[in-house]
């Protein structure tokens, strides 16, 4: 598991779509820990161009452009991690990281 991959989540929590992709933006300290969960940030099929939202779509392994929300950040449990669909390019990492930035005030 690696800080950019995309894992599709089955019945997500406090979630009422039957199964939600997320991004893993936890540091690679922390991945490379025992450390139960990881944190996260949703893919949401509709976005508004936000400087808190990154464009990912088929390039990423998803089925139809989405939109990865910084705002909404979750603890996810490694276990429920296990339906790998792809990774953010290098380009998709600096959009990532400008959008946490921005969604955390940094």
């Amino acid at each position: 598991m690696r800080r950019g991959d995309l894992y599709r989540v089955r019945n997500p929590p406090d979630d009422s779509k039957r199964a939600r992709v997320y991004v893993v933006v936890s540091r690679a300290a922390l991945l490379r820990s025992r450390f139960p969960v990881v944190i996260c940030a949703p893919g949401l099929t509709n976005g508004e161009a936000l400087i808190t939202q990154v464009p990912v779509g088929p390039a990423e392994g998803l089925k139809h452009p989405s939109w990865i929300t910084c705002d909404g950040l979750s603890i996810i449990r490694r276990s429920r991690l296990t339906d790998y669909v792809g990774a953010l390019s290098s380009d998709g990492m600096r959009a990532l990281n400008k959008a946490l930035r921005a969604a955390l005030d940094l």
